[in-house]
């Protein structure tokens, strides 16, 4: 029998990778690690991932749990699902680990989320935007998909500070 998730209260952060086991859970976890440090409303915003290509009820990869492991973020109760229009509608903002995610999600997704974005897209100092699939890779990889999204952090909460007035009235 299938895993059921409940469903995350209105005004969440969801971050989508393609299997909801590797990058997005990574990114989940150290976003709401950062999210717990800063002032009121961001401390209360909650933070949920999914995969544009999920089953539902599986754990994170073992290399996903020991990267986070290793800066002190515990991984093991993750539990994946797929993305689904409830979940986008429910949603404050969306990240995308790449550009084919957020085009699938522009495509099948009826209304689109305003704040569709990709992971790595308010970082200043450029780069890649995307973050590649560590799926199947050995630890280094996973561990650099980690750094990669630990630096973004503070672009993205530099974006949530500057949401519109009361953007984040439901958090």
């Amino acid at each position: 029998m299938p895993t059921y998730l409940p469903m995350p209260d209105p005004g969440h952060i969801l971050v989508v990778c393609t299997g909801n086991i590797c990058r997005s859970p990574m990114a989940t976890a150290l976003l709401q690690h950062a999210l717990a440090a800063q002032p009121e409303p961001l401390r209360s915003l909650k933070v949920v991932s999914g995969g544009v290509a999920s089953r539902t009820g599986e754990s994170a990869s073992p290399n996903s749990v020991t990267a986070l492991k290793k800066v002190g973020v515990d991984l093991t109760g993750h539990v994946s699902r797929p993305v689904t229009q409830e979940l986008l509608d429910r949603s404050l903002l969306v990240l995308c680990m790449t550009e084919e995610q957020r085009d699938l999600i522009d495509l099948t997704a009826d209304p689109v989320p305003a704040r569709l974005h990709l992971f790595r897209e308010f970082v200043a100092e450029g780069g890649d935007r995307e973050i590649p699939d560590p799926y199947g890779q050995l630890l280094p990889a996973y561990e650099a998909s980690r750094d990669e999204m630990v630096a973004a952090i503070p672009s993205i909460i530099s974006y949530l500070r500057n949401l519109p007035s009361g953007a984040l009235g439901g958090a």
